[in-house]
């Protein structure tokens, strides 16, 4: 997929999530198949002010691209200063991203994320502004609406489309629903239907046949996984071969999962550290091993222990032990 002047390698994409999309994951569904990856997202605010966590939220690595950097904000001429001054700046980043579906209450609350679906007139100034401010390809995430009552995606993207983004990301949920009930894939074939920039899909794939569900019935023209990718990066690659060959590439085994929740793990301690690495892998551990025998009582120890070593040895052992 062409986004402004940078090709993707295909058009299944790894969601923005915070938290989770550090440059560890990243690096992972880059490997596995994911055509573009998007950091988590990183404060306007945070960067304008030079607050060194935010600064952290940054790191790239050359292998993981081609990358989409999200920033999130409701204050134009900030995001607009940070854009030219910071982002600009940066080789390494492809793509600028604008948040407007975070639907978390301490984002939401200043007026960020999904706050802005309200605010058509603030969209159109922040898109304006950062398009301008950019050398490099803008694209937007939005939800559908606030609200059941305020489903506006059609509109909000017509201003994204009209402010120079090269891409629109939807995501087939209202604010107030956050990540509860089924996404509503009938707002994303209204999108697409209404812009000419690419629309790319979200919500509610798990699967490679969610994935080619998706593209069949709305339209699309590519899909964003988020929580489907959680201890299953596997995903992007088996969508990938459906979608363009028609090939079903099966499920990782047992001993893959754990090799690979082993690997992200070193992965992590490389980026963060061991000590933050142990606390900031117990989840992904437990997205790693569900569904497999005894994964409560596997996850229940593994928040016990507060070392590399143990814990490889201990996910060793559960191996061998299945």
């Amino acid at each position: 997929m062409k986004i402004g002047n940078i090709e993707t390698k295909n058009n299944v994409f790894l969601a923005p999530m915070a938290g989770i999309t550090d440059m560890a994951f990243r690096l992972i569904c880059s490997e596995l198949g994911a055509g573009l990856v998007y950091s988590e997202m990183i404060s306007s605010k945070g960067l304008y002010y030079a607050d060194k966590k935010t600064y952290e939220l940054m790191k790239i690595d050359e292998n993981e691209r081609p990358i989409a950097l999200q920033i999130f904000g409701h204050e134009p001429d900030i995001m607009a200063h940070v854009v030219l001054s910071v982002l600009n700046k940066r080789d390494d980043i492809d793509i600028i991203d604008i948040n407007m579906g975070c639907p978390a209450p301490k984002i939401v609350k200043n007026g960020d994320g999904s706050a802005l679906l309200k605010e058509p007139k603030i969209v159109r100034q922040i898109v304006r502004a950062v398009v301008k401010a950019s050398n490099k390809p803008v694209t937007v995430k939005i939800r559908m609406g606030w609200d059941e009552k305020n489903i506006n995606a059609v509109e909000i993207a017509k201003i994204i489309e009209e402010e120079g983004a090269s891409l629109v990301v939807i995501h087939g949920r209202t604010r107030e629903q956050f990540y509860s009930g089924k996404a509503n894939w009938d707002i994303i074939r209204e999108v697409k239907k209404n812009v000419s920039i690419p629309v790319v899909g979200n919500g509610d794939i798990f699967t490679p046949e969610d994935a080619k569900k998706m593209i069949d019935y709305t339209g699309c023209d590519g899909v964003m996984i988020g929580r489907g990718s959680q201890g299953n990066p596997w995903i992007f690659k088996r969508i990938v071969a459906l979608i363009e060959n028609g090939e079903e590439i099966p499920p990782p085994t047992n001993r893959e999962k754990i090799d690979m929740a082993i690997k992200h793990f070193e992965l992590l301690i490389k980026l963060k550290g061991e000590r933050i690495a142990v606390r900031e892998m117990r989840k992904h551990i437990g997205w790693y091993i569900k569904g497999m025998p005894k994964a409560a009582d596997m996850r229940r120890r593994i928040n016990t222990i507060d070392n590399r070593d143990e814990i490889i040895d201990v996910l060793n052992k559960y191996l061998e032990n299945l």
